[in-house]
Formats: structure tokens, C-alpha cells, sequence
């Protein structure tokens, strides 16, 4: 008995449709990769130049049922002028206080503790961010 050959010979006729139609698709994930890397770093070296106004919580303290005390450590160029804002939750994850603070001081550093005035009683103080003009 003789074994029948389902495909076509190798290289006898070119590329398959198959072949052409993957290579097509390479290429095109490989412009969209470069792409979406290029659009990436911009994003983040955008954000790392704009951004003049940058704070890390140090602590924070659950003074009473309707105040949390934040200490807050800010690091901003000199001229800079900003606003963080904060927010403190209560023990099931409500948002319980939230607290615009504005940081015009002509200081490269500012340590400070703010309070945010609560509406229940609190169990954590958060960081949300800092905007700078």
C-alpha cells in the first residue's frame, strides 16, 4: 500500500496563503507594539516632567470619631504652587473626609501634619495625589 501526500511539495509553489497572511500579521503587531511603547513613554515622561508637586504620607492618627491627623511630607521645585488631596475611610472602606490641601510656601520641602475633618469615625488616611501650576 502506498502513502498518499495531503500536502502540496515544499517550496514547488511559493508561499501559502497562510504563510503570507501570518507574516502580515507580524508585521502589523509589531507596528502596533512600537507604537503603544512610544505612546507609553511619552505618557510617563510627561507626567514625570510636568508633575512639580509630589507628597508621600509619613503617618497618619485617628484624632476623634470626626478628625484624622495626616502627617504629610511635600517635595516641590521652589516656585512651584499645588494642591494635594487627601481622603481618610472608615473600617468598611467608605470615604468618610476628604481635604484639598494648598501648598504656595516658597520651599523646595515642606513638612506638615493636615487635618481632615470627618464624618465617621476613620481608620485610614490616604494620599489620593498632587496637582502643581
Amino acid at each position: 500500500m502506498s502513502a498518499v501526500r495531503e500536502q502540496l511539495p515544499e517550496g514547488r509553489y511559493g508561499r501559502s496563503a497562510d504563510e503570507r497572511a501570518d507574516r502580515k500579521l507580524k508585521i502589523a503587531g509589531a507596528v502596533l507594539g512600537v507604537l503603544f511603547l512610544g505612546m507609553m513613554g511619552w505618557f510617563g515622561w510627561h507626567y514625570v516632567v510636568e508633575n512639580k508637586i509630589s507628597a508621600e504620607t509619613i503617618k497618619f492618627d485617628v484624632v476623634s470619631d470626626t478628625e484624622v491627623q495626616v502627617h504629610l511630607e511635600v517635595r516641590k521645585d521652589v516656585d512651584a504652587q499645588g494642591v494635594c488631596t487627601l481622603r481618610s475611610r472608615s473600617e468598611d472602606g467608605a470615604e468618610v473626609g476628604r481635604k484639598d490641601a494648598r501648598f504656595d510656601e516658597a520651599k523646595s520641602r515642606i513638612d506638615t501634619i493636615v487635618s481632615i475633618r470627618t464624618t465617621a469615625r476613620a481608620t485610614s488616611a490616604e494620599l489620593v495625589g498632587c496637582t502643581g501650576s
